[in-house]
């Protein structure tokens, strides 16, 4: 089967990991895959922000960027028409981006089957986080685009609801978790060598992976540090992001120097290696639709996982069981039960790993979901077609 896949990400970060992984086990299953994205998005490093989009976002009054973004969705829409009648795919794969209807126009163009990526439900995301000066805009072309897409493809049972609210036929919306690629995790170093490499022997390590915004509450670890009886106790985060400044201020204020570790961005290839040295791996916040791929990996590494008791959270994790599940006022009542306790987080860990296993929480089943899907809509997933042509500039 030949896959044109689009998506709009300016910046390279977690998104980025979902998008590579997915292509890979596609590639993995025998498919030819072709990625357009943004022509300047190619040659950024990872952790890369938005570069010249996030400069526009800050220089420019809201509406008059927010019509820019649904202009550039259009002319995105003809180059990926244009991409899609040299590569001749049988499939349009798109990861939804505000303002982006690329897919929907190139489908109408070309007749080829669409199938669209909600990871959230960005006009409402962009309006409670970041505000939105245009919302109704937003919010019908955000309608349309998922109406008209073949099947849409979401991250929680929690954003299904969301979609099929918008006016999606339930039988065209299809949960798809986030997965890991196992075999790479399990090349990783051995907790202990992974320990020994970060200076973290004989530490209680809490560990934090992905972009630090205030919102995800390690302000509150920082507290716990801050009181517990537990000197050992260190907090180690791996990632970069607004809220770092703050945190180390009051890491600071709070005495903590050591305890506290911002590794900054840490290269792919090493993210499962540091995620080993975590005793306790965190996720203290989450948004009520979200499916944080840091969950799936912190799973699949056999770590004891400490997490809102949030129905997008119980999707994938049983509290005592696969992780301990705490409501917003009892992250420190959790985090003193977890240290206390390093046969509860063994068996946390053991459980959490086999529900990767035993549920086929991994890149290469959600592929072939894709060709499940694919032969639905009347495509024939063939296991080798041989290559395609190029779809051009932008494209891999």
């Amino acid at each position: 089967m030949r896959i044109l896949y689009h998506h709009r990400l300016a910046s390279k970060d977690g998104q980025l990991v979902h998008v590579e992984e997915l292509v890979r086990a596609l590639e993995r299953c025998g498919h030819t895959v072709r990625v357009l994205a943004p022509p300047l998005y190619e040659d950024r490093p990872f952790g890369a922000e938005g570069g010249i989009v996030d400069r526009l976002k800050r220089g420019l009054p809201a509406w008059v960027y927010e019509l820019l973004e649904l202009a550039y969705g259009l002319l995105a829409g003809l180059r990926l028409a244009a991409a899609a009648r040299r590569v001749r795919p049988d499939l349009l794969y798109e990861r939804y981006s505000l303002h982006t209807p690329a897919g929907l126009l190139a489908r109408a163009l070309t007749r080829v089957p669409l199938l669209l990526e909600v990871n959230a439900p960005l006009a409402e995301e962009r309006a409670r986080f970041d505000g939105l000066a245009l919302p109704r805009l937003a919010r019908a072309v955000e309608r349309a685009i998922w109406r008209r897409a073949d099947r849409v493809l979401v991250v929680s049972e929690v954003l299904a609801g969301r979609v099929r609210a918008a006016g999606v036929p339930g039988d065209r919306i299809v949960v798809t978790p986030n997965g890991v690629d196992l075999a790479r995790l399990d090349a990783a170093p051995t907790e202990a060598e992974a320990r020994r490499t970060l200076g973290l022997e004989g530490r209680l390590v809490l560990g934090f992976v992905g972009f630090v915004k205030a919102w995800h509450g390690l302000a509150t670890v920082l507290d716990w540090l801050a009181r517990t009886p537990r000197p050992e106790a260190v907090l180690v985060v791996a990632g970069d992001g607004p809220a770092r400044p703050e945190l180390e201020r009051r890491a600071a204020a709070l005495g903590l120097g050591e305890r506290v570790r911002f590794l900054g961005i840490v290269p792919r290839e090493r993210i499962a290696a540091v995620i080993r040295s975590f005793d306790i791996a965190l996720q203290p916040a989450v948004v009520d639709y979200a499916a944080p791929l840091k969950l799936v990996e912190y799973m699949a590494l056999g770590r004891a996982i400490l997490a809102p008791d949030s129905a997008n959270i119980r999707e994938v994790l049983r509290h005592g069981e696969s992780a301990w599940l705490v409501p917003p006022e009892g992250l420190h009542a959790g985090l003193d039960r977890l240290a206390a306790d390093p046969a509860l987080r063994a068996a946390l860990g053991a459980t959490a790993r086999a529900t990767v296993e035993a549920r086929g929480l991994t890149w290469e089943a959600n592929a072939r979901r894709v060709e499940e899907l694919a032969r639905t809509l009347g495509v024939e997933a063939a296991l080798s077609l041989g290559p395609a042509p190029s779809a051009g500039r932008g494209a891999r």
